[in-house]
C-alpha cells in the first residue's frame, strides 16, 4: 500500500482513477476503509485518495503519552497535498475529518478547489473545548436549539465515554459514543466488519487529548471554496444544528440532506452520497 511521510510518521493511503484530485479524510473510529463506497463511485471519474489519519488503521498506534492533537491531523493532511503535488484539491471530509479539512482550506486556500463537509463537530463555534455553565448559559440565551443539543450530547455521548475511556474500559467508550453520534438504532445495524474498524480506531488519547482546534466565525466567514454540507436526514440533533452555523457563515456553501442516512452518511446511503458529491464536483464554477 502506498503511504506518504508527514513529521515523522508513515500513513498509509489507497488511490484510483485519474482526473481532478479528490482527497477524502475520514472521521473518527474509521480509517480509509470507511470510503470504500466512494472509491469505486468516484474513482472511475476522478483521481480518488483515501488515506488513514495517524495513528488510524493502519499505521502505527499512538503513545501513551501522546496527545490526539488536531493541529497534527491538518498539519498532516497539508503535508499529504503536497506530496500528492496537484494542487487544487476537492476535499471531502467526514466528521472529525471535515474539521480538519475546513481547517487546512482556512490556513491554505491555494491548495482547495471545493470542499465537501460531512458534519463537521464545529463545537468551538459556540463554546470551548469543556464549557463551564456560564457558557452554555449565555448560548441558550442566544440559541437555545443549540446550547440544548450540545448539552445533551455531552451528557449522554461524551462525558460518559470519556469516563469509560479514562478508567480503560474502551469497549464502553466505544459502545456510548457509538450510540450518541449516530442514534441507538443505526449502531445497532453496524456490520460485524465495521464494528471492528470502529475497535480498531476507537483511540484512548482523542477522548482524553486537547480536543478540538480553536475556530472563530471570521475564521469561517474568509473561506472562499465552494462548499458542500452534507447533513444524514436521520442524525442526532447537535449535527443539524452545528450545520446551520456553517451555512449561515461560509460565503459559498449549499446544503444536502441524504435520505435513510444518519452521521456515517457515506456508508448508510452511498448511492445518495455518491450522485451529490459527484454533481457538486461536476460544476463548472467549482
Amino acid at each position: 500500500m502506498p503511504a506518504f511521510q508527514a513529521r515523522g510518521a508513515r500513513l498509509e493511503y489507497v488511490e484510483r482513477g485519474d482526473g481532478a484530485p479528490v482527497v477524502l479524510v475520514h472521521g473518527s473510529a474509521s480509517d480509509h476503509r470507511t470510503w470504500q463506497a466512494q472509491m469505486g463511485g468516484l474513482g472511475p471519474r476522478y483521481r480518488t485518495i483515501a488515506y488513514s489519519r495517524r495513528y488510524h488503521w493502519p499505521n502505527e498506534r499512538i503513545d501513551e503519552h501522546a496527545d490526539y492533537s488536531m493541529a497534527e491531523h491538518v498539519d498532516d493532511l497539508h503535508a499529504l497535498l503536497r506530496s500528492l503535488n496537484a494542487a487544487p484539491f476537492h476535499l471531502v471530509g467526514h466528521s472529525y475529518g471535515a474539521f480538519v479539512s475546513l481547517l487546512l482550506a482556512a490556513r491554505e486556500p491555494a491548495l482547495v478547489r471545493t470542499l465537501v463537509l460531512g458534519e463537521p463537530p464545529v463545537v468551538p463555534l459556540f463554546v470551548s473545548n469543556q464549557p463551564r455553565v456560564p457558557e452554555i448559559v449565555k448560548l441558550a440565551v442566544r440559541n437555545p436549539r443549540t446550547a440544548a443539543a450540545i448539552v445533551r450530547f455531552g451528557a449522554t455521548g461524551v462525558a460518559p465515554a470519556t469516563a469509560a475511556a479514562r478508567r480503560g474500559d474502551m469497549e464502553a467508550a466505544m459502545r456510548t459514543f457509538g450510540n450518541a453520534v449516530l442514534g441507538r438504532e443505526y449502531y445497532r445495524r453496524l456490520s460485524p466488519s465495521r464494528l471492528e474498524q470502529v475497535r480498531a480506531n476507537t483511540i484512548k488519547a482523542e477522548f482524553l487529548g486537547s480536543g478540538f482546534a480553536p475556530l472563530d466565525e471570521d475564521t469561517v466567514r474568509a473561506v472562499r471554496a465552494p462548499a458542500l454540507l452534507v447533513n444524514g436526514d436521520d442524525s442526532p440533533p447537535i449535527f443539524h444544528r452545528l450545520t446551520d452555523k456553517l451555512a449561515e457563515l461560509l460565503p459559498r456553501a449549499r446544503r444536502v440532506g441524504i435520505p435513510a442516512a444518519s452521521h456515517i452518511m457515506h456508508e448508510d446511503n452511498p448511492a445518495a452520497y455518491n450522485a451529490a458529491v459527484a454533481s457538486f464536483l461536476d460544476e463548472p464554477a467549482a
